[in-house]
């Protein structure tokens, strides 16, 4: 990523000592220590980092100063945070020390940078180096959760420079920070930088899209100026007329969000009624926010009817993050759905600045937050570190993005659990030794099932028995994560009971065979069986799913166990990432319409690929490799968790070949509709049709096309002449569903 033997010249030195004095000015109730100890770590990374430059060329100076930027600007982070902000990346890229570190700056600093430093590409053949990291960092948060606050600086100012790295890396990087980083920055609070980073992320994902929707806001910016200034005007002078004191903000929905709304509501752009939002910030004192805000939704409804569905109250009840907002859609004279969120000065610092303006007002809260208690939740799954890393990721996320319900206990106590919770969630969310013993629950006074989804408002009594115990089927309807790890914890005891007897048994077989009962022999049965673990084997012994009588088959030398080589050849697999590949993911190229050494490689039918699409291919475990669409709908789950299981794909440009692609066409029913639609695919275009389907509901159609096409060039023409049908509202290219990791 960087040159090296780059001399710093005096203008480049200037314009860095004046970068460093703004950042400086940026912190906050900063001590004379304070900005001793920032200017010694600006000092140490300026001398470490003076003779490299990103692949951009800029000085990579730049990248910690501008971190330690972000930190103070945008997240209103202390000191400590923006020490080691600048300090990050030393101990990763240069002759800088932990043990330098401790001994300049001291444990703490020493701590956090440590968390903030990459695992080593060690763990390249048998797991995800993102996912190992991400781990590492993630471990950190119930001692010092500025380690992810930091990170989540890091990789934004990444992904405001990713331009300058190659579209695979782009592509990869971009796929990791929308599926860990941005529902991270949303569960900390930052819905400024949770937009940003899932919109530079779509910028790289979906650039097409991106670039269309980004070009339809830009012209439509005028209209929508006009439109909410006369909108406001009535509402700001009664407001002021009855002597509030506020500011009123216009803000705009992120791309990213505009195209997820498209997608859920199966609308164009056109017809996404929420694209902006007026935001009207209060000067209240505590005890007076609460009223206040609803003082100005009064106001607000009496010029404009609300729609009572879309009432959200996250001021009784504030999310998980600590956001508070009252929130309302009205109806505007001219027909159009306006949001406005109603908030005070402090909340909306909590709702901009997340965590740091959360602590910084909690002293002023009278109950305990509940994100101290997500905070909590977390160090309980870090329990379990058994889990490999991407199970962890997977059990963590399930705490990130889930909406909420709220429910109550026999004696009112409020419970906040997500969408989706059961009764087993609840139990567990009380005390683990009320999850382990329940067996149903009364919701509002009625018998339920262990199953039983709750509602918002439900009020539970569990019901408990000292005979019950936790089983597998209990995973299958539990969605909380604390709930998941404390049923996994319990099986696994049972588990490690029941392996040790199975320990036993081969113990004694070992001793009646002379061999010897160490490492390496285990370990040997370990690849013979083709089992992951020791624990895993003594519990198969144990239920007698292994036949440890078969040991006599092997052969022993002096009491360790052989077997020539010409029986035990280990499974050749191009696609497990628990063996060495085949495939240099970093190096080699798959060109599309050539052999690929020798390795079997299909187009994905979840996502049908053309020339002219972006690809990358996807190393399965018993498929060889599937070259997937960049923008698939499974992309981001690959490139995300699996990127090191991923591969440069490109078209060889000199084939002309047909290829399978599938269209969705939506619109009002006419006669004829289908005639024409297959006249233009057959007589018109010359197009081989493979399938065609159609729906009607209530005089509106859905109708699905599979057709063969050469690229994106040819199905773009054809999807234009179906545009121009009477009757036809939209046309999209449309992905199937797939088993995509086989």
């Amino acid at each position: 990523m960087k040159q090296t033997e780059i001399t710093l010249g005096d203008n480049e030195r200037k314009a860095i000592l004046n970068a460093f004095k703004s950042l400086l000015r940026a912190v906050k109730d900063r001590s004379k220590e304070d900005s001793s100890l920032i200017r010694k770590a600006f000092d140490l990374s300026l001398e470490a980092h003076k003779d490299e430059r990103r692949k951009s060329g800029e000085l990579y100076i730049w990248h910690p100063i501008s971190v330690a930027r972000i930190c103070a600007n945008e997240m209103n982070l202390d000191s400590t945070a923006i020490v080691c902000a600048l300090l990050h990346d030393t101990v990763e890229d240069t002759y800088i020390t932990l043990q330098d570190i401790e001994d300049s700056f001291g444990v703490k600093i020493r701590n956090i940078i440590d968390g903030l430093t990459k695992i080593p590409d060690v763990f390249d053949e048998n797991a995800s180096v993102q996912a190992e990291n991400f781990r590492k960092m993630i471990l950190t948060i119930s001692n010092d959760f500025r380690v992810v606050l930091i990170k989540l600086a890091d990789r934004l100012h990444n992904m405001r420079t990713l331009e300058a790295m190659e579209s695979d890396k782009q592509l990869k990087i971009a796929s990791e920070t929308r599926f860990l980083y941005a529902p991270l920055a949303h569960r900390f609070g930052f819905y400024t930088i949770k937009s940003e980073l899932e919109d530079l992320s779509m910028k790289y994902c979906e650039r097409d899209v991106y670039l269309d929707i980004d070009k339809r806001l830009k012209s439509t910016q005028d209209v929508r100026a006009r439109f909410i200034r006369r909108f406001i005007a009535p509402v700001k002078e009664e407001l002021a007329a009855q002597g509030f004191q506020l500011e009123i903000k216009i803000r705009t929905k992120s791309i990213s969000s505009i195209w997820r709304k498209m997608k859920n509501k199966d609308v164009p752009f056109e017809e996404v009624y929420d694209v902006f939002a007026i935001r009207i910030i209060v000067n209240s004192t505590p005890e007076k926010e609460k009223a206040d805000c609803w003082k100005i939704y009064s106001v607000v409804t009496d010029f404009y009817q609300p729609s009572p569905e879309r009432l959200r109250d996250w001021i009784s009840t504030p999310r998980a993050n600590g956001y508070e907002s009252l929130q309302t859609t009205v109806m505007s004279p001219q027909g159009k759905w306006v949001e406005v969120q109603i908030r005070s000065k402090r909340m909306d610092e909590v709702a901009e600045k997340g965590i740091a303006a959360h602590y910084r007002y909690k002293e002023d809260k009278k109950d305990d937050s509940k994100f101290d208690r997500w905070i909590s939740e977390i160090r309980d799954l870090l329990e379990n570190s058994e889990a490999n890393a991407i199970e962890f990721i997977n059990e963590f996320k399930l705490n990130l993005f889930r909406e909420e319900i709220y429910v109550f206990t026999p004696k009112g106590e409020l419970r906040v659990l997500p969408v989706g919770a059961t009764i087993l969630d609840f139990a567990y969310d009380i005390h683990t030794a009320i999850g382990d013993r329940c067996i149903g629950a009364k919701v509002n006074n009625r018998l339920m099932p262990l199953s039983y989804e709750l509602q918002n408002g439900d009020q539970l009594e569990i019901i408990t028995s000292a005979k019950q115990k936790p089983n597998e089927e209990w995973l299958k309807f539990v969605v909380s994560a604390r709930a998941r790890q404390k049923i996994k914890a319990s099986l696994n005891e049972e588990r490690k009971s029941i392996a040790q007897d199975g320990k036993e048994i081969l113990e004694r077989k070992f001793k009646q065979f002379n061999l010897k009962m160490n490492a390496e022999n285990i370990t040997f049965l370990e690849k013979y069986f083709g089992i992951g673990s020791a624990t895993e084997l003594y519990y198969r012994i144990a239920k007698g799913k292994i036949d440890v009588n078969k040991i006599r088959e092997l052969e022993d030398k002096n009491g360790f166990l052989v077997l020539p080589t010409k029986d035990f050849r280990p499974k050749k697999e191009v696609t497990t990432p628990d063996s060495k590949p085949l495939v240099d993911v970093k190096n080699d190229i798959i060109y599309i319409g050539e052999d690929f050494k020798g390795v079997d490689y299909q187009l994905a039918a979840c996502c049908n690929p053309i020339p002219g699409d972006g690809v990358f291919g996807f190393i399965t475990i018993n498929q060889g490799i599937k070259i997937h669409r960049s923008n698939c709908p499974n992309a981001l789950h690959l490139q995300s968790k699996f990127a090191y299981r991923c591969i440069k794909a490109v078209w060889k440009s000199e084939i002309l070949q047909e290829r399978l692609a599938a269209i969705r066409i939506v619109g009002i029913d006419q006669i004829g509709l289908v005639n024409r639609l297959t006249e233009i695919i057959s007589k018109e275009n010359k197009v081989d049709m493979k399938s065609i389907h159609f729906e009607t509901n209530d005089g509106v159609f859905e109708g699905h096309i599979r057709v063969m096409v050469y690229d994106t060039e040819h199905l773009e023409r054809l999807m234009g002449k179906f545009q121009e049908i009477e009757g036809v509202q939209r046309v999209t290219r449309w992905d199937l569903e797939d088993d995509f990791m086989d």
